[in-house]
């Protein structure tokens, strides 16, 4: 290589932007170009022929040493990054006015020198800048951080809204259902109402035709006893037994018009639990609610358990009928299910705290405590696959929350479960229609 050449290659090794060093197999500092001395303030005369460990013992069993070695021996590169050794020398960061670190972030390049007989003599290590390529790669990790932090947050809210959105399917079939009932004990009292007329009618005519027999009866002494007609009406009234169907056709006249008050009851109680035409907050009588509730669901029951009520004074409180009675429903159904023969379901009411409490207690197979903690969850359900929807009592939680109030739960396998709920009496609502408690 001419000196032109030479000259020119060691202008270029001064003045490139990155640090050159050159070390000897005994790892002294054979060069030591303008970049390194800039950066790490000392000049080349200072540190040319000092070893490098001494000058820095930082770098000393950092692991430096031995990829430095293996270049020796084995004659390729060996790299190490920024990524996994924040510097390599501690040059202070005023170079940069976009990197944010303490220290330059380095890259540096380990590269055998190998004269002609193929022999390592020398080793250069080059030293690239890569404080602004790391700043950008951690703001890339910050950035892929909160970005998987927001994607975890949408897959929530994804959640949230998919369990309120079959929630509200939910609540839109058992408005649908409600609105069915009304419509079926609509229907149900225009035949009933004309029925229960005529049974009223025929009562009084059954009547006047008995009072009518009893006045033939009074006068058929004075009939001539051997007259062939007085022995014929005697044979008729023996044929028909006369005394018996008397009897009976009170008692028919009784038990027609007790179903049929039974009819009207079952009809009101079906308005009263749907409540379609309450559709805004009410003060409402819970004991009423709890009675038209079961008397809706008595065919859940009635096979499956005695039910004790344990109704206490309690005011009036201000609700949404129709969703407490719904939160009843599912309670009473669960009891009468969790029974596997024959049981009991108390019902206790009382008041506390500004508020009335309801407590539904059944003597069923109970709750697993594991299994207590998840029981409010959507779509959870400790019912057998395809006994339950997992809804009931996670709409019931909603509900109760939505009034203000309380809902807990304590149970224990094999004697039972009992659920407590607390209601404020009065409810009141901000300009935005959220509620709070009087």
């Amino acid at each position: 290589m001419d000196e032109k050449v030479s000259h020119l290659v060691n202008m270029a090794v001064s003045q490139i932007n990155a640090g050159m060093v050159i070390l000897d197999a005994d790892h002294n500092i054979v060069l030591w170009n303008r970049f390194m001395q800039i950066h790490s303030g000392i000049s080349e005369d200072d540190i040319k022929g000092k070893n490098l460990f001494d000058r820095f013992p930082d770098l000393k069993g950092s692991g430096i040493e031995k990829k430095i070695d293996s270049v020796f021996l084995l004659k390729n590169l060996a790299f190490t990054s920024w990524e996994y050794r924040p510097y390599l020398f501690k040059f202070a960061n005023t170079h940069s006015v976009i990197g944010d670190e303490e220290w330059m972030q380095q890259d540096c390049t380990f590269s055998p020198m190998i004269d002609e007989s193929g022999t390592v003599t020398h080793i250069c290590l080059s030293v690239f800048d890569a404080t602004n390529t790391a700043t950008y790669q951690k703001k890339l990790l910050r950035a892929s951080g909160s970005l998987m932090k927001q994607r975890n947050t949408l897959a929530e809210i994804n959640k949230k809204l998919e369990e309120a959105q079959n929630q509200l399917l939910q609540s839109e079939k058992m408005a649908a259902v409600g609105q069915l009932a009304a419509g079926v004990a609509h229907e149900i009292n225009n035949p009933v109402g004309y029925v229960n007329s005529n049974v009223s009618a025929l009562e009084g005519y059954i009547n006047e035709l008995l009072q009518m027999l009893a006045a033939y009866e009074v006068c058929e002494p004075a009939l001539d006893q051997n007259n062939a007609l007085t022995e014929a009406l005697e044979q008729a009234k023996k044929s028909i037994d006369l005394d018996y169907l008397k009897e009976d056709l009170i008692d028919l006249l009784k038990e027609s018009k007790e179903g049929l008050d039974r009819v009207k009851k079952i009809v009101q109680d079906l308005k009263d639990f749907s409540h379609v035409d309450e559709s805004e907050w009410q003060h409402a009588d819970l004991h009423k609610g709890l009675d038209s509730t079961l008397n809706v669901v008595n065919n859940e029951i009635k096979y499956k358990a005695e039910v004790i009520k344990n109704y206490g004074e309690i005011p009036e409180i201000k609700c949404l009928s129709s969703q407490i009675n719904q939160v009843f429903m599912n309670l009473l159904v669960n009891a009468a299910h969790a029974i596997e023969e024959r049981g009991t379901i108390t019902i206790s009411t009382g008041t506390k705290d500004n508020g009335v409490w309801v407590e539904i207690e059944d003597t069923g197979s109970g709750i697993s405590q594991e299994k207590l903690p998840r029981i409010f969850e959507p779509f959870y359900t400790t019912k057998p696959v395809g006994s339950g929807t997992g809804l009931g009592l996670s709409l019931s939680y909603n509900i109760i929350q939505k009034h203000k109030g309380i809902i807990s739960v304590e149970s224990e396998p094999n004697k039972g479960t009992r659920f407590y709920i607390w209601l404020p009496i009065d409810i009141e609502f901000d300009d935005n229609s959220n509620a709070n408690v009087a």
